[in-house]
């Protein structure tokens, strides 16, 4: 049985990410163990980290569940200095989302669960 769930990113430049990172997830790290290494409890039992190495082309994304995607996604633009594509949905699709990148490339997004 599963019982939990890590997702790690790796960032060119160690600082850019962590602060890239610390304001889209609006926090400091949960949790620091080494150099070059950062951790963010999401939800319990899910993690996401951060580590310094070569990023994966394409990788992710990596979707953030928000209340309010439409204040999130102008949140991000404004305070990160980047642009996101339009909220998308989908007939029968009970969530709108929208993806962008971090600064290596990593995939990253929001989603937010609609009513049917």
């Amino acid at each position: 049985m599963i019982n939990g769930l890590t997702i790690q990113l790796k960032v060119s430049t160690f600082a850019k990410g962590l602060r890239w990172y610390t304001t889209l997830l609006r926090r400091e790290p949960d949790f620091i163990p080494h150099e070059h290494f950062a951790e963010w409890e999401l939800v319990k039992g899910a993690w996401l980290q951060i580590a310094l190495g070569e990023p994966a082309e394409k990788g992710g994304p990596l979707r953030l569940g928000v209340e309010d995607i439409d204040l999130e996604r102008e949140r991000l633009m404004r305070e990160l200095d980047i642009v996101i594509e339009e909220v998308q949905t989908r007939e029968g699709v009970p969530a709108a989302w929208c993806t962008f990148e971090d600064p290596d490339g990593n995939r990253v997004g929001l989603y937010q669960e609609l009513e049917n």
